[in-house]
């Protein structure tokens, strides 16, 4: 049987390749790198372990490829739409380095556990030094010493459920919010999904580790958390802690300077009546729940293994009204799965109607080499799928701005999350269920829970005025 974590010794010695890495950029110049992150905040959360690797080795950071010595693409395999990004953007970086013939560029990520795409890369993309997967991560400062110090191209990618590396540095995001992983992989296989095959198994991390992780970031300020796993309600299934998702929520929610706790995904067939207790009771949870349902026709979540049917979700969804009046719902959809009808569409349809979430998060299905579903025939053409993708986003565009003007007139505590990017004077912040509120006021509320009048509503966000 594999061991679940990587080794003591084997993390040491990494971080000894960091060490060799620091003194050797310590000779000259500050060494810059530029991290560029596709995909999911699993991939955000992977990438502030990279930004943190980078940094013990003596690396600054920019923004600018033309800047950099090192350029690290973190990738995404769940859209096709970011695999062609990350083509594109390599193939660019191709006459940088044609200039710059010391810039080290790497590529990791979800991406690389599809052999296929590994393969590609490896046989079109010879200016690309170093090759990663989601699994080793980890061996980042042995494959870049391997590069600049033999001037050799650097490949860990393994077929693997994957090990846990624990005691890996971190440069986290500014501002309130800080993204911690508690489990990786995903044993649910739904027929359209990749993740599975590029992110192994469910292994869920030890408490105390997600713990002190959370006291850590508590200690620099954060108010905020986000509990990320690709299903959390599975967490603890591995261990023998015999300590569930519900239960960790409380456990983290007990950690002084903690005012907030998000979690995502939760897959529906595993979404408990303890954990909407959780939602209802402790004063930390955040009543906001994403729960994705991805299509309302119990044919088509059959052909998607979701294991769940229509009638269930909803009930759930039931039930977490009842105890959870307020609760901020959102959800993801997929429109075009492959036997997906008319008639299977109008049930989605009918069922955002039904539910009225606060927002969607839809997609057109995107076919994925390796997945059952990527076998399957069609049985709607391209323009009829689009057409129906517009009508689910027009009725979802007039719920969700009909339950925002409902907020009018109202007060909630918003914590301000920073200035906005289209107007710096002009905070942006967060209801607790999630709510986008935007506020004039001065950056030195960036970091505060502030109290909020809501005077007016937009489609995707709030407009408030802060109280005196």
């Amino acid at each position: 049987m594999a061991e679940k974590h990587i080794s003591a010794e084997e993390m040491q010695r990494q971080v000894a390749f960091s060490e060799k890495l620091k003194e050797l950029n310590a000779a000259g110049r500050e060494k810059k790198a530029l991290v560029v992150t596709y995909g999911c905040q699993q991939n955000e959360n992977d990438s502030e372990r990279i930004r943190g690797i980078l940094a013990a080795s003596g690396y600054g950071f920019c923004e600018k490829p033309e800047e950099a010595d090192i350029i690290i693409y973190n990738t995404c395999a769940v859209r096709e739409n970011a695999e062609l990004r990350v083509f594109g953007n390599l193939g660019a970086l191709k006459l940088i380095k044609r200039k710059k013939p010391e810039l080290v560029i790497g590529i990791c990520g979800c991406m690389m556990q599809q052999k296929h795409i590994a393969d590609q890369i490896k046989k079109k993309y010879k200016h690309v030094d170093i090759l990663f997967g989601t699994h080793t991560l980890y061996t980042l400062p042995e494959l870049i010493w391997q590069v600049v110090t033999q001037g050799q191209r650097s490949v860990h990618i393994i077929d693997s459920d994957g090990a846990i590396a624990e005691e890996i540095p971190i440069v986290r995001a500014e501002g309130v919010t800080a993204y911690i992983s508690i489990m990786f992989g995903c044993n649910n296989f739904c027929s359209y999904c990749i993740v599975p095959y590029v992110r192994g198994r469910e292994r869920s991390r030890d408490v105390e580790d997600i713990l002190n992780e959370v006291r850590d970031v508590a200690s620099k300020g954060y108010k905020e958390i986000m509990l990320l796993g690709q299903n959390v309600n599975s967490y603890g299934k591995d261990l023998q802690s015999g300590i569930d998702f519900s239960d960790l929520l409380n456990l983290v929610s007990e950690v002084d300077g903690i005012e907030r706790i998000r979690f995502m995904t939760s897959h529906p067939k595993d979404f408990s009546d303890k954990l909407i207790d959780v939602i209802a009771e402790n004063k930390k949870v955040c009543r906001q729940m994403h729960l994705p349902v991805q299509a309302g026709s119990n044919a088509v979540l059959e052909k998607m293994n979701r294991r769940y049917t229509r009638e269930s979700y909803l009930e759930k969804i039931k039930k977490l009204r009842a105890r959870v009046p307020d609760v901020t719902l959102t959800t993801d959809i997929i429109v075009g799965f492959p036997t997906e009808t008319q008639s299977d569409f109008e049930e989605t349809l009918s069922l955002i109607k039904e539910v009225r979430y606060d927002s969607i998060y839809s997609f057109i299905y995107s076919k994925r080499v390796g997945t059952p579903a990527a076998e399957m025939d069609f049985v709607m053409d391209e323009a009829q799928i689009h057409a129906n993708f517009d009508r689910l986003l027009e009725a979802q565009n007039q719920i969700s701005r009909e339950i925002n003007e409902s907020y009018v007139g109202k007060e909630y505590d918003v914590i301000i999350e920073g200035k906005s990017k289209t107007d710096e004077n002009i905070l942006t912040g967060r209801t607790e269920g999630g709510k986008l509120v935007h506020i004039t006021g001065d950056a030195s509320l960036i970091g505060q829970t502030v109290r909020v009048y809501i005077a007016s509503a937009m489609t995707w966000y709030l407009k408030g005025e802060l109280k005196k």
